[in-house]
């Protein structure tokens, strides 16, 4: 950034630490893991999430509760961050939350497949991209999916939506749907980001880190699940500080101890070095491995922020851990209604 930083960025960049400051910290999640559904529910009504919880008591109970007023909070949160953020950040702040256009229409189009009721979908759905709550309301109202696609016409998903979800419908899974979706997604932002617009370069250096750590835990799981008839190269996505080559090579190498010091020479990040050296000489499940990648995520963003904290570093490292708390909140009451066993869903916490 130059050395005449606006007020506005100031501004906003130190709500965003002051805002991250309040996110419930490890230990908390480590105390909630001994709760039951209704406890966790009372720890949560004493947070950031109480007008919420408030809110929506009389309408829902338990494990539904959570889930609404989770939603409701980070969507309302989100949509403030998107109200408050000066200048260009504004416009790369719009761009990165147009990601949740895809998990909002694919939770939609698998609840529909798998006969959930618009109630019980609407819950999780987070209408902070692109796609109001209006249009999301309207999407769920539709009773076929083939309707649901159609009424996106205009939408920038809709040519991928369109080509794809013959073959979605056809085998039964989105996954490949997704992944295309995701991949057009990152195109237009690392188009945004290349655009020469202020601020820029900042925006640049994070999509490239997030495009990296996804494709590392693409690359992960093709190691675990060998199963897929998939071009391999067609599941990374393009873009990051490594080239789809640099991956697709990577996972042409079958022994473990090869593969993680390869991996190691290719990114040069400390923390991620660590986690490859402790991943050597044990078998980690794939949701740990994720889990832990996300960590070195978010540490990295961490840093990021700390050197650019005039910068939309800090509004995106907020909106990331926002997103986690959330996500964390989520696991525990599901774990709990499930009786998963504490140490159990303490895998999948991002914390």
């Amino acid at each position: 950034m130059g050395v005449n930083i606006s007020a506005p960025y100031i501004y906003v960049c130190t709500r965003m630490r002051v805002r991250k400051a309040k996110l419930l910290p490890r230990e908390e999640y480590m105390r909630m893991l001994n709760m039951s559904v209704a406890e966790i529910t009372r720890v949560i009504e004493e947070t950031e999430y109480k007008q919420e919880i408030d809110e929506l008591g009389t309408a829902f109970k338990g494990i539904d509760l959570v889930e609404v007023a989770l939603s409701w909070n980070l969507a309302k949160e989100y949509q403030k961050i998107q109200e408050i953020a000066p200048g260009t950040l504004k416009g790369f702040t719009h761009a990165y939350l147009r990601r949740w256009d895809i998990q909002n229409v694919l939770t939609i189009l698998r609840g529909k497949v798998q006969g959930e009721k618009p109630g019980k979908i609407k819950e999780i759905l987070i209408p902070a991209g692109s796609l109001d709550k209006v249009v999301l309301d309207r999407l769920l109202s539709e009773e076929s999916n083939d309707r649901i696609i159609e009424l996106l016409k205009g939408h920038r998903m809709f040519p991928v939506l369109a080509r794809e979800f013959p073959a979605a419908r056809e085998s039964g899974s989105f996954s490949h749907m997704e992944n295309e979706l995701y991949k057009q997604f990152y195109a237009e932002i690392l188009a945004d980001a290349k655009a020469g617009i202020k601020g820029a370069s900042a925006f640049l250096s994070y999509i490239q880190l997030e495009i990296d750590i996804k494709n590392a835990k693409t690359l992960f799981r093709l190691r675990v699940d060998a199963q897929t008839d998939e071009d391999v190269r067609d599941m990374f996505v393009a873009g990051g500080t490594l080239s789809i080559n640099d991956f697709t090579s990577l996972d042409s190498i079958r022994d473990t101890n090869e593969f993680i010091d390869q991996l190691k020479v290719n990114f040069r990040n400390e923390s991620l070095h660590a986690l490859m050296d402790e991943l050597k000489g044990q078998k980690g499940s794939i949701s740990g491995i994720e889990v832990r990648l996300t960590r070195v995520q978010l540490e990295q963003m961490e840093k990021m922020s700390k050197r650019n904290p005039f910068s939309i570093h800090p509004i995106l490292v907020y909106l990331e851990k926002k997103k986690y708390e959330v996500f964390n909140l989520r696991a525990l009451a599901r774990g709990k209604e499930s009786r998963l066993p504490s140490e159990k869903i303490a895998e999948y916490l991002v914390m």
